[in-house]
């Protein structure tokens, strides 16, 4: 929860995600989108089937993920 609120009932249905490769993309990429204010859904464009994990923006940073790196505003 953040801030009293259940990040995975926030809808993500227009939630709009980029990429971000470590390498060549054949192997698949994480995504990153922006669901609230200070929250995120995280997938994996290798499993568009799995619903996306959602983080904070403290815990993507405790995971060393920076959203900069998508092109997003941390």
């Amino acid at each position: 929860m953040q801030n009293g609120i259940d990040l995975y009932a926030l809808d993500i249905t227009s939630a709009s995600f980029v990429q971000a490769c470590g390498g060549p993309c054949t192997e698949g990429c994480v995504t990153l989108a922006r669901i609230g204010v200070g929250v995120w859904a995280l997938g994996d464009s290798k499993r568009p089937d799995l619903e996306p994990l959602r983080f904070s923006t403290e815990e993507l940073a405790v995971a060393g993920i920076d959203p900069a790196r998508f092109g997003l505003d941390g």
